[in-house]
């Protein structure tokens, strides 16, 4: 991978435009750019089949929580859903979570991570060593804490669909 790499979240509420750490967690940063090219299988949890469509378009931020993060990247929209694999952690000391807008995989523990993604709105220290930060958010903070602030229902999904429309990956900005 590039070393210069961004993710452009497209969302109904505005843009999100990240860099991608490709040096200090390579195999996460290929693992989120391939899934949201389509050029890497991962298995459907709707179908069960194998699928090679960019994962990430058309899914939604399924878990928004006020002054703390917004999660997506789960094919279901459930908080349940994934690739159909699972990979390790790549933990750097120099990477924490001491200030919002940090791009981290979401898992159930150790070794758990697959699509699932989520974004810092504020300082989040307690999940140093938790979760593999594997970028930041360059352009587009101020959307991310309008999302964490719509209206929830059960499990903080909001009661109105926040849509990840696409995500472009570009080596330059």
């Amino acid at each position: 991978m590039p070393d210069k790499l961004y993710a452009i979240l497209e969302t109904n509420q505005g843009d999100i435009t990240c860099q991608l750490y490709s040096r200090a967690a390579p195999k996460t940063v290929a693992n989120f750019v391939l899934l949201a090219k389509g050029e890497k299988e991962w298995t459907d949890p709707r179908t069960h089949k194998q699928s090679k469509e960019p994962l990430y378009n058309g899914t939604i931020f399924h878990r928004v929580i006020p002054d703390f993060m917004i999660q997506g990247g789960d094919p279901l929209g459930l908080g349940i859903g994934g690739p159909g694999y699972k990979f390790e952690d790549e933990f750097v000391d120099e990477l924490t979570f001491s200030e919002a807008g940090i791009l981290a995989m979401a898992n159930s523990g150790p070794g758990t991570n697959g699509s699932q993604f989520f974004i810092t709105v504020v300082p989040t220290d307690w999940l140093n060593g938790r979760h593999t930060i594997f970028g930041k958010v360059m352009a587009g903070q101020e959307v991310v804490e309008a999302i964490s602030k719509v209206k929830t229902g059960a499990n903080d999904k909001p009661q109105d669909p926040v849509v990840l429309k696409k995500v472009t990956i570009k080596e330059a900005i």
